[in-house]
């Protein structure tokens, strides 16, 4: 696939940048700082950039059909209001598990949330995978992990892959007409050396593309999980990527301070900062979210 060059397109210096997402109605791409706690709004055609604090560590932010966002941070996931900048709790999904936070998200094309938790500390094995929808939470049924990241789905939904990133897996599960999961299966491996996979999104050839953490880079796989290219970054800590623009043939990537020491920030000045290039091949639409309520 034909891939440009890669630009930066805006200077952020996020410690943890993460979640980006393109809304279609505006044509503006959302993502997050979960540990400046501050959500962002990137307007490509006038490179302008809005932030909003958020009340607590924020890994996510998804449009509604109703013209909000959902986003889902460590207390909980809850609405956003752009024009007040006021959140507020729908449910609090691991209230028995303090030291956790919610990490990183995706809708199905039925308009459910999937999102992953983590250990904060990033070492307890307490990362579990739900799904929300009108029904309420309810847990994937896969095992859990330390960090999860990176659901995604295959353009026909009948795939969904998360990311174990301690365990440097991306496994493939298969969703059944009920919207229950199947057994996880590996799909792609990063070998050692190779950096974290993180944030993982599917494009319209159902290649999936994963941030590399440490790994300066991205990567996309075919549907098989054979590696086809690997397209790098200048800075270290590449968390995730989204497609946006009008044909969504930019992708947008987000990278993070976080872990580097200041030698490493003399070498990285662009670490934190917000990336693209362009491909040939389209992203997937993003499904707003639906109705929550029961």
């Amino acid at each position: 696939m034909a891939v440009s060059s890669v630009r930066k397109v805006c200077s952020v210096g996020a410690t943890l940048g993460e979640g980006p997402v393109w809304v279609g109605r505006e044509q503006a791409l959302w993502f997050v700082d979960i540990k400046q706690q501050r959500l962002y709004r990137f307007d490509p055609a006038t490179n302008g950039l809005t932030s909003w604090d958020a009340p607590s560590q924020i890994g996510w932010v998804l449009p509604a059909a109703d013209g909000g966002f959902i986003v889902g941070m460590q207390r909980g996931i809850e609405r956003f209001d752009p024009a007040t900048g006021a959140f507020a709790t729908i449910v609090k999904p691991e209230p028995h598990l303090p030291g956790n936070r919610l990490n990183d998200a995706t809708t199905d094309a039925h308009g459910r949330i999937w999102f992953g938790s983590m250990d904060d500390a990033e070492s307890g094995v307490t990362g579990h995978l739900y799904a929300l929808d009108s029904g309420g939470v309810r847990h994937a049924g896969l095992d859990p992990v330390s960090i999860t990241n990176g659901p995604s789905f295959s353009p026909d939904g009948r795939t969904l892959y998360h990311t174990d990133t301690l365990g440097k897996v991306i496994h493939a599960v298969a969703v059944n007409d009920d919207g229950t999961l199947g057994a996880a299966r590996a799909f792609a491996t990063i070998e050692e050396g190779a950096g974290w996979p993180d944030g993982s999104v599917v494009d319209s050839e159902g290649c999936v593309w994963t941030g590399l953490y440490g790994g300066w880079g991205v990567r996309r796989y075919a549907p098989d999980g054979a590696l086809l290219e690997t397209v790098a970054l200048p800075t270290a800590n590449i968390t995730k990527l989204a497609f946006g623009g009008p044909e969504l043939k930019t992708a947008y990537v987000t990278s993070a301070r976080k872990g580097l020491d200041s030698a490493a920030l003399e070498a990285q000045p662009e670490a934190g900062d917000l990336f693209a290039f362009e491909v040939d091949v389209p992203g997937l639409p993003v499904t707003e979210v639906g109705t929550l309520e029961s």
